[in-house]
């Protein structure tokens, strides 16, 4: 009796999923279109805001179940009624775990982060490594829900990334639809986990790409406005903050009141990344001259933090309950500087230390308590044309998150949307704007670029500085059937004198020899062994650099403009 019912509805659903198989098959061949790539920028945001949302549920479950606790927003008060052993024991068994699939699971046992992502937009074609990414995620997974001092921003990122990187392979994306998936997936990502359309979409333009341009804006509102609905349907329309009311500036005579509080909370933004670099080089330093295994690594840390946690308990995880007191005033002035300190020092054991996590929550706090504290003195100097210290820990907040991040505009509009407050404008935005040009300046422009920096990696200094890297010697070369290359007995004079490059070398390395040596082509050679002679391949000459760097800029302005 259902057959003539069901039997059209069959055959219907048959030709729809044929129809969409060929749709796949020809994205995969083709290229998508600007329709398909708006639909494959929703889907991202679906899956990227899913899978933000479940690292984001999955740390605070296991958080709540190993410290016991009902509400992980008041995990600082609940820990501080555990038993020591506990809060000592659960960041050492957590470092002892992020260790393991670290060593098993990434080359270098180190966790991979938002540099990666920044990394793998300007120079991988829009990848980020996948099999390292998973593991990072489920380090970082543990790490803040055993109580690390970091945030999540970092792991969902690169997660997200994961996943656009995965799409960008699948349908065979070049480099331009590459950066914009990847682009696509750390807005819904960081909307997603904030509750942040806004920012989510301005973060993955300002700071992961790194431009503006037309052609990626709309996808990746897209796929962050799709974030932001994900969460929301789960977890409702709140902020992550709640203000007390009055939070507006009482006389605009107290403006430059927060120009200081920008230029301090710049100096504090560079103490925080400055720590955690020192942290990690000191750490590896004795990790090799101990031989120490690198899994133990994060179990130190893991100690060192358990340890700290035992006294001060507010070192734990995000930070949510003492930034939630920082913006409403419930801490004295005493009580703000310390934390300010104690934070730094668990932030920069928990990263340099290489147990995982982000570096936005962490200045959010750091921010909010430097604000506190520059409010209480700013606000008893002059009580009379003050407002409230609330609104010196919102400005800070925002600025040591800038700083940090070396994204004033994307940070000021994160602040407005995690705390509701869009009243407080321009006291935000002179302390954010200030906070930046002055950290800057005294870093490589931000935490990410100066990660990278740390690894020869030069995407501060712009494409020029960059590029060259991204082009090997054996593209550009002319080999000796070329009718205008170089003799071969010329070539063998040049090696004999030292002036070569080998074939797996770049444009990075050749340039600047040319400039050293004068010559107007270099022989380039591959070397397989020490006792193995040189076999020459063949010579690249300057002019053909300096055209294929010249290419390479072209492209990269066409991109950013288009």
């Amino acid at each position: 009796m259902l057959d003539p019912v069901v039997k059209p509805i069959r055959q219907g659903l048959q030709e729809a999923a044929d129809y969409a198989l060929q749709a796949l098959r020809i994205i995969r061949q083709n290229g998508p279109s600007q329709i398909q790539f708006w639909i494959i920028a929703l889907l991202i945001g679906i899956s990227a805001g899913f899978a933000a949302l479940m690292f984001r549920l999955g740390v605070e479950s296991l958080q709540a179940f190993l410290y016991g606790v009902d509400d992980v927003s008041r995990l600082k008060s609940f820990a501080a009624e555990l038993d020591w052993y506990l809060v000592f024991s659960l960041p050492v068994a957590g470092g002892l775990g992020v260790g393991l699939i670290l060593h098993y699971f990434t080359p270098d046992a180190r966790v991979r982060v938002v540099a990666d992502v920044i990394e793998g937009a300007a120079l991988k074609q829009g990848r980020v490594e996948q099999k390292e990414g998973l593991a990072s995620a489920a380090a970082s997974f543990i790490t803040l829900s055993t109580g690390g001092s970091s945030g999540r921003e970092g792991p969902v990122v690169h997660l997200a990334a994961v996943l656009a990187s995965r799409v960008s392979n699948w349908i065979r994306a070049d480099g331009v639809t590459g950066r914009d998936l990847l682009g696509c997936a750390v807005a819904a990502a960081v909307s997603a986990s904030f509750n942040a359309p806004i920012a989510g979409a301005l973060f993955a333009l300002e700071v992961v790409l790194r431009h503006f341009a037309v052609h990626a804006f709309a996808p990746i509102v897209i796929a962050s406005v799709t974030g932001t609905v994900v969460s929301r349907l789960l977890l409702g329309d709140v902020t992550e903050y709640v203000l007390p009311s009055q939070t507006s500036l009482a006389f605009y005579v107290e403006l430059p009141a927060f120009v200081l509080l920008g230029l301090l909370c710049g100096l504090v933004a560079v103490v925080l990344m400055r720590a955690i670099f020192l942290t990690e080089d000191f750490a590896s330093r004795v990790q090799e001259m101990t031989s120490a295994p690198r899994y133990l690594r994060p179990m130190v840390a893991g100690a060192l933090l358990g340890a700290l946690a035992i006294v001060f308990p507010h070192i734990i995880g995000v930070g949510y309950e003492t930034t939630s007191d920082a913006l409403t005033g419930r801490l004295l002035f005493g009580e703000a500087v310390v934390f300010v300190i104690l934070k730094i020092v668990a932030v920069a054991i928990t990263i340099g230390g290489r147990m995982g996590g982000g570096i936005f929550s962490p200045s959010l706090m750091v921010g909010a308590l430097t604000g506190l504290a520059f409010g209480i003195v700013a606000t008893s100097i002059f009580p009379h044309v003050s407002g409230s210290g609330s609104l010196y820990a919102l400005a800070g907040m925002g600025a040591v998150a800038a700083a940090v991040l070396g994204a004033p505009i994307s940070t000021t509009l994160i602040v407005f949307e995690l705390t509701g407050d869009w009243q407080t404008g321009l006291a935000v935005m002179i302390a954010v704007s200030l906070s930046t040009a002055l950290s800057s300046r005294l870093v490589d422009r931000s935490f990410f670029l100066t990660q990278l920096e740390r690894k020869n990696v030069h995407l501060a200094a712009g494409p020029q500085a960059y590029l060259p890297a991204t082009v090997s010697v054996a593209q550009v070369m002319r080999k000796f059937d070329h009718p205008h290359c170089a003799s071969e007995d010329d070539c063998w004079q040049m090696i004999d004198d030292g002036e070569y490059l080998a074939a797996t070398a770049t444009l990075e390395e050749a340039l600047p020899k040319f400039e050293r040596t004068g010559q107007a082509c270099l022989p380039i050679v591959h070397i397989s062994g020490q006792d193995t002679p040189p076999e020459l391949q063949g010579a690249l000459f300057q002019v053909d650099a300096l055209r294929e760097v010249n290419r390479a800029l072209s492209e990269t302005a066409r991109e950013e403009h288009s």
